[in-house]
């Protein structure tokens, strides 16, 4: 558990987050909320201990030269707690932020509502958390840095309503209060539940970083979502020729455990890539892969199967696929189109993937997915089977990797079912028409990215041509009506197979 002595004030936090002398408070006289004697004078010790006026501090600065809303506890003020006048200040400044149009960065470091306000000062979380939820759909940035320690009806409030969320090392983080824990049990709380190490194993906070490492997070953020959406012209991709390609060889090569994946793409063809995690409500999953990234000139939220660990930690499960919701939910808010990367062997075969709901995850993926107001873009990188692939197929344009393939089972288990062995298995994927080349020739695929002549053998170069592609197609579609490039999503699935 963190000292508190390391833990920066909020004073030291704004020092450290802004660029020298660009802070600006937002601050007001606290309103009055008539205190009676004895708690007059607490608030009295509070000022004179913190140096502030309440326990909270507003205002707004550079970070890196960009222009952030900032609202930070003070623990030294009756332990950051959250009262009436805490609270009104609170929304003033998260309200000017929206208006002003302002990213918000909240630094909560407190044990929760006030105690001395009882139940009026519960309540102010309501219009907190309305306030954030206005904000956000302004379609506004709302990062938070939990700090040691966020407990209560903070952390149940603003503080775990983050866009992107990361916490100080070793804080103590969560719902209920050790202390009150204690009193109630007469036990102590398991140690090491509530800390941010925790919390990130467990995908419910994007990372653990330092106060002097937040300006890093915060300009990924900002560079991805301050990137121009439209208006800059971007050459046409490099193109397959359309070479014959056998099916079989293809499906054989996608498996190579040495061809690029989700990770290779990332680090060879994006730029500032912020690695998220988690579905934000207690589940990972390895398989799944989130980030805010830029091909090129085009910012995106990008969600993709990372095959590899599938095979070596755990298939698709449930999990992954509400992280992968999560991705959605963060492209629609944060007004990004979205980049789904399909390279799975299929979802998990398993008594826990059917008691946690994967059919009804995969329905629900493919449902929101398909109707999602965001720009989609989706490409079939390698492997693409059953319904972990089609849970996130559905885009406004789908590309494929020249040796990439899509199909409803993987052709041994559909060799299976047609001739009751898996000696046919490169007939049936033929047959079926799961290529790269009949994917484009059916209206499945819009594009194919060339090979030279394996993935494995060029992955930088590779996954090169695969950014350019995405770039392209997300430039061309930045520009359309949303409601007619919704429109055309839907008639093109209307339409498959009836031509």
């Amino acid at each position: 558990m963190a000292d508190r002595t390391t833990s920066p004030s909020a004073a030291e936090l704004i020092d450290l987050l802004t660029d020298a002398g660009t802070f600006r408070s937002w601050d007001r006289t606290p309103v009055d909320v008539h205190p009676n004697p004895a708690y007059a004078a607490d608030l009295a010790k509070a000022r004179a201990k913190s140096g502030t006026d309440e326990s909270v501090v507003t205002g707004e600065g550079l970070i890196r030269g960009r222009r952030v809303a900032i609202i930070a506890c003070e623990f030294a003020f009756l332990a950051g707690s959250i009262g009436i006048a805490a609270a009104q200040r609170l929304v003033e400044a998260i309200e000017r932020a929206t208006l002003e149009g302002l990213p918000l960065l909240a630094g909560p470091a407190s044990g929760g509502t006030r105690m001395q306000e009882g139940t009026l000062a519960f309540l102010s979380m309501v219009k907190i958390s309305a306030a954030i939820s206005k904000h956000k759909a302004a379609q506004l940035p709302y990062l938070v840095y939990l700090r040691h320690p966020t407990t209560g009806g903070v952390m149940a409030s603003w503080g775990s309503l983050g866009h992107v969320t990361v916490a100080e090392p070793g804080a103590l983080v969560g719902f209920l209060g050790p202390r009150v824990y204690e009193a109630i049990y007469g036990e102590r709380f398991p140690e090491n539940v509530q800390t941010s190490e925790n919390l990130f194993r467990n995908g419910l906070i994007d990372g653990v970083v330092s106060a002097a490492q937040l300006p890093d997070v915060v300009e990924r953020v900002l560079a991805v979502l301050e990137a121009p959406r439209t208006g800059h012209r971007v050459p046409l991709p490099e193109k397959w020729d359309g070479a014959p390609t056998d099916t079989w060889e293809s499906i054989t090569r996608s498996r190579r455990a040495d061809r690029p994946g989700i990770r290779a793409l990332l680090h060879h063809g994006a730029q500032n890539v912020l690695p998220l995690n988690g579905t934000g409500q207690g589940e990972k999953e390895p398989g799944l892969v989130l980030a805010l990234a830029q091909f090129g000139g085009a910012s995106c939220v990008v969600m993709g199967q990372d095959r590899r660990a599938q095979r070596a930690q755990a298939p698709l499960g449930p999990a992954a696929l509400r992280e992968a919701r999560r991705g959605m939910r963060l492209a629609q808010e944060l007004g990004l189109p979205l980049v789904t990367v399909i390279d799975t062997p299929g979802a998990a075969m398993s008594r826990e993937a059917e008691e946690g709901g994967l059919a009804g995850e995969i329905a629900r993926c493919l449902a929101e997915l398909v109707m999602l107001p965001s720009l989609t873009v989706s490409l079939i990188l390698g492997e693409g089977t059953g319904g972990g692939a089609l849970a996130l197929l559905p885009a406004d344009r789908t590309l494929a990797a020249q040796h990439a393939w899509l199909s409803p089972l993987p052709p041994e288990g559909a060799s299976a079912i047609v001739h009751r062995d898996t000696l046919h298995a490169a007939e049936m994927a033929e047959a079926q028409g799961v290529g790269a080349a009949a994917l484009l020739a059916n209206g499945i695929v819009d594009w194919v990215v060339p090979e030279r002549a394996d993935a494995a053998t060029e992955a930088a170069a590779f996954c090169q041509r695969v950014s350019a592609s995405l770039e392209y197609f997300l430039t061309e579609l930045s520009g359309q009506n949303p409601q007619a490039r919704l429109d055309a999503r839907l008639d093109k699935y209307r339409a498959l197979g009836l031509a």
